[in-house]
């Protein structure tokens, strides 16, 4: 996946995000919409840790293509 694969990726789970978001409104999220949106998150975690890797390989004059996406458990443990 290039960088604008990734930046695509990124840019189709934000709007799944809001539309799931603005379908809810001021309720709660029901158990099926609450366990997708956190796949959401988990899944923009991986797109940015993918796209940083990639521009971090080529600034570093390395192969960007080489960059791989983590799991979960690696992404979300991070630092903020």
């Amino acid at each position: 996946m290039d960088d604008t694969e990734v930046i695509n990726r990124i840019g189709a789970l934000v709007d799944e995000e809001h539309a799931l978001e603005k379908g809810a409104g001021s309720n709660p999220a029901d158990e099926a919409t609450a366990e997708r949106l956190k796949a959401i998150e988990v899944a923009l975690d991986q797109c940015w840790d993918l796209l940083r890797q990639r521009r971090a390989r080529r600034e570093m004059g390395q192969n960007p293509d080489e960059a791989a996406v983590r799991s979960a458990d690696v992404v979300e443990r991070y630092q903020q």
